[in-house]
C-alpha cells in the first residue's frame, strides 16, 4: 500500500507568501493545501485533516491566536508552525502554550522552515505510531496504559503523581528506550504546568556549537547567519516543562551555563545583554550512571546536586516481565490497525520467544520487532518473522563461560569453545522452533542438510515426530 502524501496547510492573508511556501513545500514532494483566511483554514482542517498548518499570526477576521486556538481543538495531532513577520515575542511565547509546535520568522530562510516542517511530520508520525497523544497523559492510568501493567511501573506512576504536583526538579535514569520521555510527560501533564507548553531538547543530537543558541536563543547579528532573533527552549518553555533529555552529552562549558541559568532563573541570549526571567520546570534524562560521569570529571557534580531534587530510576524492559506481552500485543494492535490487518496474537513459540529474549533495544526495540513482524506475516507471526532468534541465542549462550587453559596452545582453546558454543546456539534455537530443524535451519541460515548432520553429531535431543514432517517438506 502506497504511503499517503504528507498534507501541508499554509494560512496567510498575503498570496504572494503562499504561492512561495507552496512552491517550496510541493518542492519536496507535500501535498498542499492553501487558505488566505482564518475562517477558510478551520474548513479545510474539518474537511481534509492536514498534518502540519504553517500560519500566519496577524490575519483580518479570525486572528491566527484564534485559528490556532480552535484548529487544536478540532484535531489535537495537527502540527502547528507559527509564521509571523512580527518581532512580538510574547505573543510568540503565547502561541507556543496555546500547543504550537514551533515558529519561524519573516522573512524565513528556506532552509529552516522545511527543517522545522520535517521534524514535525516526524514528531506526528511518531505519536500516531506510539498511539498517544498529549490527551492520554490527562487520565490517571496513562503512564500504566503506555508502559505495562506490572508493578514496578505502578510504582513508577505513584511517585510520578506524588512529585507532579512540587516544581522539583527531576532525573531520569534508565537505559535507552525504556521510556523515559513517557515518564516525563506525564510528570508535566499531571502538574499544575498543564497547561502550558512541554518542550523537549535531545542533548545528544544538537551540535556543540549550536546547544547554546537552541536552549537560550539568540539575537539578530549575533553571529555569522543569525538573521534574526531566535527563541531559546527555555523561553519557548516559559510556564511549563522542559525535558532534557541525554543531559550526559552536554559539554561541560554548556553545563555551566545551564547551572547559571537555574540558579539564577534568567538566561541571556547569545549577543544580548538584559537578562530574561525564566519560569520552567525541569526533567532531565541519562542513560548512564552520572555519578560515574562526575568521577571521571565528565559531568559537573554542582549541576548534578541541582537536578537530583528528586530523582526516577525506569527500569529496563528484562527486569519488568510483566509488561513485555501487554506491550508486544498493543504494538502488534497498533500496526494491525495502520496496516489493515487482522492478526491475532502470538502462537506460544513466539511467545516464549519474547520472553526470554533479554531486549537490549529496550521497549524502543521490541516496538520495531513487533511492527516488522506484522508487515512481514500473512496469517500469522512466526518466529522468522521476529528478526531476534538468532541473536537470542548468541545472548542466552553464556559469553564468559569459564574453560580450562591448562597451558594448552590457543588453537585447542578456540576450536574447544567453538564447539560448545556452536552446540549451545544449535540447542537453543531448536528449543525456539520446538525441534523444527528446518525452521531452525532458516533462522540460523544454513541449509537443511548441515543442521541435520550437525543435530546427529552434536548428539543435540529434538522433539519427536517433528524431523520427519520436515524431511517431507524439503
Amino acid at each position: 500500500m502506497r504511503r499517503p502524501t504528507r498534507r501541508i496547510l499554509i494560512v496567510d492573508d498575503e498570496k504572494q507568501i503562499c504561492e512561495c511556501l507552496a512552491h517550496l513545500m510541493e518542492s519536496e514532494n507535500f501535498h498542499t493545501l492553501v487558505a488566505y483566511d482564518g475562517e477558510s483554514a478551520l474548513k479545510i482542517i474539518h474537511s481534509e485533516r492536514p498534518d502540519v498548518m504553517l500560519l500566519d499570526i496577524k490575519m483580518p477576521g479570525i486572528d491566527g491566536m484564534d485559528v490556532l486556538k480552535q484548529a487544536l481543538k478540532i484535531d489535537a495531532a495537527l502540527r502547528v508552525v507559527v509564521v509571523t513577520g512580527y518581532t512580538d515575542i510574547p505573543r510568540v511565547v503565547q502561541a507556543m502554550r496555546m500547543g504550537a509546535y514551533y515558529y519561524v520568522a519573516k522573512p524565513f530562510n528556506h532552509k529552516e522552515i522545511l527543517r522545522v516542517v520535517v521534524s514535525a511530520l516526524a514528531e506526528r508520525a511518531l505519536n500516531q505510531a506510539l498511539g498517544y497523544e498529549e490527551d492520554e497523559f490527562k487520565s490517571s492510568c496513562s503512564l500504566a496504559e503506555l508502559m505495562g501493567p506490572s508493578g514496578v511501573i505502578a510504582r513508577i506512576s505513584e511517585e510520578v503523581t506524588r512529585v507532579a504536583q512540587s516544581n522539583f526538579t527531576v532525573l531520569l535514569l534508565g537505559e535507552t528506550g525504556t521510556g523515559k520521555e513517557l515518564v516525563a510527560r506525564s510528570i508535566h501533564s499531571a502538574s499544575p504546568r498543564a497547561q502550558g507548553p512541554f518542550v523537549t531538547v535531545d542533548c545528544g543530537a544538537i551540535p556543540e556549537t549550536l546547544l547554546e543558541s537552541e536552549l537560550f536563543g539568540h539575537e539578530k547579528g549575533a553571529f555569522t547567519g543569525a538573521d534574526t532573533r531566535q527563541l531559546g527552549k527555555f523561553e519557548m518553555a516559559r510556564g511549563g516543562t522542559l525535558f532534557l533529555d541525554e543531559i550526559l552529552n552536554m559539554p561541560v562549558d554548556s553545563q555551566a551555563k545551564l547551572l547559571r541559568a537555574l540558579q539564577e532563573k534568567a538566561i541571556y541570549r547569545i549577543g544580548g545583554s538584559k537578562p530574561i526571567s525564566i519560569d520552567v520546570r525541569i526533567v532531565a534524562a541519562c542513560n548512564q550512571d552520572l555519578e560515574s560521569s562526575i568521577a571521571k570529571g565528565d559531568f559537573r557534580q554542582d549541576l548534578f546536586f541541582r537536578l537530583n531534587e528528586f530523582s526516577l530510576r525506569i527500569p529496563p524492559l528484562r527486569e519488568r516481565q510483566e509488561d513485555i506481552l501487554y506491550l508486544a500485543k498493543r504494538f502488534l494492535n497498533l500496526t494491525n490497525a495502520e496496516l489493515h490487518k487482522h492478526l491475532d496474537g502470538f502462537p506460544e513459540a513466539v511467545t516464549n520467544l519474547l520472553l526470554s529474549y533479554e531486549w537490549p533495544g529496550n521497549v524502543r526495540q521490541l516496538r520495531s520487532t513487533i511492527r516488522r513482524a506484522v508487515l512481514l506475516a500473512d496469517d500469522e507471526i512466526t518466529i522468522g518473522h521476529l528478526d531476534i532468534a538468532r541473536l537470542s541465542a548468541l545472548l542466552l549462550t553464556p559469553a564468559k563461560q569459564a574453560f580450562n587453559w591448562d597451558r594448552r596452545p590457543l588453537k585447542e582453546i578456540v576450536r574447544e569453545t567453538t564447539t560448545v558454543l556452536e552446540r549451545n546456539v544449535l540447542s537453543q534455537v531448536l528449543h525456539m522452533t520446538d525441534g523444527n530443524k528446518a525452521e531452525a535451519a532458516r533462522l540460523l541460515r544454513i541449509d537443511y542438510k548441515t543442521i541435520h548432520s550437525k543435530v546427529k553429531y552434536y548428539g543435540i535431543p529434538t522433539k519427536g515426530g517433528n524431523s520427519h514432517g520436515e524431511e517431507a517438506r524439503q
